[in-house]
């Protein structure tokens, strides 16, 4: 972060506080990395409140801290003291983005966020110098972090913002200030927060809301409320700009791999390009180069324990049920000489749908051309109930002991086997973390 003195920090999360006069060049909330002159946020978490923490930052060295509650055991002048420590993180956040001088673009959708926030990196990259949020870095302490830290002699800056709840875009985005936001696509994902699936789509425009004036809105015209997207960004004074099987028809020629949803990340990343008035043919002829990111698509080709191999698709940080189906029907089509198989974990965050939508699951692997399926977790029960007999099927109640079956009795020479399911709920990136070691 470019230097801020401690009087325009005050003024920046609106203080009253009068702090000592320092300048600081970095920012951090965990105690255990604060170095000598950072500032220190305290923030309340749900396991633990690092006002207890403060103290022990300020004798490390800490400049500051700004609190929502003064500590009485440091000296008042070494904090600020704000009424949420976590929004004035944000309008921090919001004062280094102001002094960005690039082209900011903010994502955000049900699903795929990262992955195409890393292929639109990998492509601008071509054209110029990229920052980016890194890993999933998308929620509130997330995005400040990511606008604090942001490189400002890039000429591009991609923002990824989550949510999970109403609200939760809007405040970020009003940190973020887009001159081009996009949505990926629209899903059920944390519906049990929502009172409906329109609510879900009404969050996600929330993105629009703080996007520069003139800006661009980039738009997923395939996707549930497609419509809905659009009106909100023209209400907002967007120019709008869309992706799809009818937008981008060719660029299949250019991709190895024939997933449905790896198009998508290439239109949108596309479209992105074509909004900054780049080189759309060059871009869309580097996007095979484009590798898959751990946990979220990237294939592996193993050894097993008594000769031979076997290709593990590792799509293991996330169970989001469209995204399940599209992986399930992309193995279904792929022309493996041995056998297709499926390790799917359950789906969280569904609320009351949870049921239906893991028999739809069901439905889905029954309806593809695989082999074997294997089903974690006793929500799975569901999705196992749905196959026919000449699908051999397996049932594990947790992922312990998993990784040894596969191993050792499952996995033959050229199977294929694809590994998906909600990363904390199921916990199959363990399976896989140990699939890939043993392989190796």
């Amino acid at each position: 972060m470019q230097k801020i003195n401690s009087k325009k920090i005050v003024e920046i999360v609106a203080s009253t506080s009068e702090p000592i006069d320092v300048d600081v060049e970095n920012i951090v909330t965990d105690s255990r990395k604060v170095k000598e002159g950072d500032l220190f946020i305290a923030i309340k978490g749900g396991k633990f409140d690092a006002h207890d923490f403060v103290k022990e930052v300020i004798d490390k060295g800490a400049s500051l801290a700004i609190v929502e509650r003064l500590i009485p055991e440091v000296s008042e002048n070494r904090q600020i003291v704000v009424n949420n420590s976590l929004q004035a993180y944000g309008r921090i956040g919001a004062y280094n983005r102001s002094r960005f001088k690039g082209i900011v673009i903010g994502l955000t959708g049900s699903a795929g966020k990262t992955t195409t926030k890393e292929e639109i990196k990998f492509v601008l990259s071509k054209f110029g110098k990229v920052y980016a949020t890194e890993g999933n870095h998308n929620n509130n302490v997330g995005v400040p972090i990511t606008l604090c830290e942001m490189d400002m002699s890039a000429d591009y800056a991609i923002i990824e913002m989550g949510m999970s709840a109403k609200g939760e875009i809007e405040e970020l985005v009003s940190y973020v200030k887009p001159d081009i936001a996009l949505i990926t696509n629209v899903y059920p994902m944390h519906i049990e927060f929502f009172p409906n699936f329109e609510g879900i789509a009404e969050a996600k425009a929330e993105i629009f809301k703080s996007l520069k004036k003139g800006g661009t809105a980039i738009i997923n015209e395939d996707t549930n409320f497609a419509d809905l997207l659009e009106k909100r960004a023209l209400e907002n004074g967007a120019k709008i700009l869309k992706f799809g099987k009818k937008s981008h028809p060719d660029v299949k020629l250019e991709l190895a791999d024939d997933g449905e949803h790896n198009f998508y990340n290439a239109w949108c990343a596309l479209s992105v390009v074509s909004a900054l008035g780049l080189d759309v043919g060059k871009a869309a002829k580097v996007l095979k180069d484009f590798k898959a990111l751990p946990g979220r698509g990237m294939k592996h080709q193993l050894k097993l324990p008594n000769g031979g191999i076997y290709t593990l698709i590792d799509d293991s940080y996330s169970g989001q049920p469209e995204a399940m189906k599209l992986a399930i029907e992309t193995l279904g089509k792929n022309n493996c000489k041995g056998r297709k198989i499926v390790v799917l974990g359950k789906m969280a965050e569904l609320g009351d749908t949870s049921k239906s939508r893991h028999i739809e699951i069901g439905k889905a692997v029954a309806a593809a051309k695989i082999d074997v399926v294997v089903g974690v977790c006793p929500e799975m029960k569901d999705m196992l109930a749905q196959l026919p007999p000449s699908i051999e099927q397996y049932y594990f109640e947790n992922k312990e002991g998993l990784d040894e079956f596969l191993i050792n009795k499952l996995l033959q020479n050229n199977d294929i086997v694809l590994i998906k399911g909600a990363r904390y709920s199921s916990k199959l990136y363990q399976v896989t973390d140990k699939l890939i070691e043993s392989g190796k």
